[in-house]
């Protein structure tokens, strides 16, 4: 699969939590989780499961930095 997003972190699932219509998906990237929410319908789609390696595509038009004064 190719994609034009630049943004993507290839890691291991470490988790999925279902709710009623939505699943987070917590992506370990290197000793870092990202967590995705997606419907539950797409975690059966692509099978995601803890241990199964996948890629956090991040698209965003803005991207935002805070830091403390």
């Amino acid at each position: 699969m190719r994609l034009s997003a630049r943004n993507q972190l290839k890691g291991v699932v470490v988790d999925v939590v279902k709710g009623a219509t939505t699943s987070h998906v917590r992506i370990d990237v290197g000793g870092t989780v990202v967590t995705a929410s997606v419907t539950n319908e797409a975690v059966a789609d692509l099978k995601l499961a803890k241990g199964r390696v996948a890629t956090a595509v991040i698209k965003a038009s803005d991207v935002l930095i805070a830091v403390e004064e």
